[in-house]
């Protein structure tokens, strides 16, 4: 079973407009259109059986429209979606109790989109509350190719946050911090901290219309990766594709070709997100 712990997806009436705009920022083209029907098209081409959506609140307001679309989604089928809270909502205790009632896995949080570092006490009372219930936290951590030298989510913030909150079901994206990986082998070792593999793996893809330097496009290679499996277990690493912005294919395609035993293999590619998701 292939479980993508890392997707994206917009609503069909602005999702050609802010892919666009993203890849422009990001200097980096979209592998799906951006909307559900997109994302399924290409789980069903790579023959992924899971794939789970992660929005993101980017001001106040927005937190309960987008908590109930995602309830919505977690009626169909091949995707669930996570919740989403911003640390500038104040009914976060209320609303996380809802996403818990409404059968909702976890949130996501994104500290470069809605400005604030992860162990800011906004962001450290959210996720003590979803600890508390048994919610599972992905954030974006490391820098963001669209905010060039911002970090809100550093191996040491992340490090502080287990410290401050305990043992809870906790999810760095992008292998822990995404070009912040030597700080990430040397900090977050012992944790028991999850990453995932979203936009971490071989190289980026640039648009035809960008002049990125050859060196920056340089990902992990497989010794590196290696090397966290050997840091972290392979129990602990989920795949992701952060979809729409990496090939689903080529993202299975790298885990598929690392010198790893089939079993862990499996692991990553679904059963610990199986797991953790309590399937």
């Amino acid at each position: 079973m292939i479980i993508d712990m890392h997707t994206h997806i917009f609503p069909d009436e602005i999702a050609a407009a802010v892919i666009d705009k993203l890849s422009r920022v990001s200097r980096t083209p979209a592998f799906t259109d951006g909307t559900l029907n997109g994302l399924l098209k290409s789980m069903d081409a790579a023959q992924i059986n899971l794939s789970v959506i992660l929005p993101v609140a980017t001001s106040p307001r927005q937190v309960e429209k987008i908590n109930a679309s995602a309830a919505e989604l977690n009626e169909g089928d091949g995707v669930i979606s996570f919740g989403s809270v911003h640390p500038d909502y104040t009914n976060y205790r209320e609303e996380l109790s809802r996403l818990k009632n409404r059968g909702l896995k976890g949130i996501k949080l994104h500290p470069v989109y809605q400005d604030a570092n992860l162990d800011d006490v906004k962001f450290l009372r959210i996720i003590d509350r979803a600890a508390e219930l048994g919610l599972i936290v992905v954030t974006h951590a490391g820098l963001d190719i669209g905010f060039p030298g911002v970090i809100r989510c550093s191996p040491k913030m992340a490090r502080h946050v287990v410290e401050e909150v305990g043992d809870f079901k906790f999810v760095l994206a992008h292998m822990g911090g995404w070009k912040n990986w030597s700080e990430v082998l040397e900090v977050l070792s012992g944790t028991g901290i999850f990453i995932d593999t979203s936009f971490s793996t071989g190289a980026i893809v640039p648009r035809s219309d960008s002049h990125w330097q050859a060196e920056d496009l340089k990902l992990l290679d497989a010794n590196q990766f290696m090397t966290f499996v050997k840091v972290f277990g392979a129990d602990r690493i989920l795949f992701g594709t952060d979809s729409p912005w990496t090939s689903a294919k080529a993202s299975i395609d790298f885990i598929r070709a690392l010198p790893l035993p089939d079993a862990d293999k499996d692991k990553i590619l679904g059963g610990n997100a199986q797991r953790l998701l309590e399937l």
